[in-house]
């Protein structure tokens, strides 16, 4: 633990009654990039000033939650931590043999950049031209062999320890499937993490689903029907603003794609506010409606340089950096915000998403 964390802990634990606060998280999808959101949960889950009521996720974040949701059911808060660190090294064991992955074509070429890599310019080439019906017609997919050996998905349903909502998107129906705990499958966390291009769309129930983020990354609106913490922590990967208009083919659809997977975050968060204005005003009766109070945190100056092709780098170096990150931010956020929770909003939410 470096010298901040010691001295926010050492803060908390000097305190003469420590209050435990209670928050719910929301955890954005973006591939490997979720190794900051690990990072973020690993920090946090060294604070016992800080219990998780409820957990909204997708894709990379829906991998996430559910290992930190069984990791706590199996040893505590150390338990989590384990579950996270172990996952995030199968995936990076698994991507080994990948001929994507950067230790792969730095042994075939030389050149440990995914973006320039011929190889995986001729694999993203084919998945816009081949569907994974085709591509991939036994639907291999590796996370399916590392969340059954790292999550027992029995014991998950059968003892919660926080509210778990993972969010799909319904191909039929274009309308988003939140799963609870008592739904708890590895087929689940598949759903919320199918990407369509490369994957075939999951079955669940005679319904098929593609990734959670076409519809909610993250959905929030789980946490406020259905948990008693009033505090949302966003942990956000996918940058919101950019400071350069993007030029090159690849750069384009980077941000079309950072657009569209947070603007159902977007609308939601201008909801939000909405309700927090009636509350504040008095115009709502229902005891039942309360005022929600948003914080983040975020590395958007590191995701801003980050190509769309990093979303698919496994390799061990590239995810601990990444983790890495997480960890700093969210000491920052704690010793600069926490006092705030159960109080205000952190964030300035009309600057950020309005």
């Amino acid at each position: 633990m470096n010298r901040a964390e010691s001295s926010f802990s050492r803060r908390r634990r000097s305190a003469r009654r420590q209050e435990v606060k209670s928050v719910n998280l929301a955890l954005q999808g973006g591939g490997a990039h979720g190794a900051f959101a690990w990072g973020v949960l690993d920090r946090l889950l060294e604070e016992d000033a800080i219990a998780f009521d409820g957990i909204s996720a997708t894709s990379a974040g829906a991998v996430n939650a559910v290992v930190c949701a069984y990791g706590l059911i199996k040893g505590g808060r150390g338990g989590a931590r384990q579950a996270l660190r172990e996952f995030w090294q199968q995936i990076s064991r698994t991507a080994l043999l990948s001929p994507i992955q950067p230790s792969f074509l730095d042994r075939l070429t030389g050149n440990r950049s995914l973006e320039t890599s011929p190889i995986f310019l001729l694999f993203h080439m084919l998945t816009q031209v081949v569907s994974p019906y085709e591509l991939n017609p036994f639907n291999y997919n590796p996370l399916l062999d590392v969340l059954e050996r790292v999550v027992d998905f029995e014991l998950l349903r059968r003892n919660p320890k926080v509210k778990l909502f993972l969010s799909a998107t319904n191909v039929r129906s274009g309308k988003i499937r939140v799963f609870e705990n008592h739904e708890m499958s590895a087929e689940v966390v598949l759903a919320s993490t199918c990407l369509p291009f490369i994957f075939q769309a999951v079955k669940i129930d005679e319904e098929y689903y593609w990734d959670g983020g076409y519809m909610g990354n993250p959905a929030l609106f789980p946490l406020i029907y259905h948990c008693e913490a009033a505090d949302i922590v966003v942990i956000q990967i996918n940058p919101i603003s950019r400071p350069t208009v993007p030029t090159t083919a690849a750069e384009i659809l980077n941000r079309i794609n950072e657009i569209s997977f947070n603007s159902s975050l977007m609308r939601e968060v201008r909801a939000v506010e909405f309700l927090n204005g009636l509350v504040n005003e008095g115009r709502v009766l229902t005891p039942d409606i309360r005022q929600v109070r948003l914080h983040a945190v975020e590395a958007d100056e590191v995701m801003q340089r980050l190509g769309a092709a990093s979303k698919l780098n496994a390799d061990w170096d590239f995810l601990i950096d990444l983790y890495t990150i997480g960890r700093k931010k969210a000491d920052a956020w704690l010793r600069d915000h926490f006092s705030k929770v159960g109080v205000k909003s952190s964030i300035d939410i009309r600057d950020k998403y309005l």
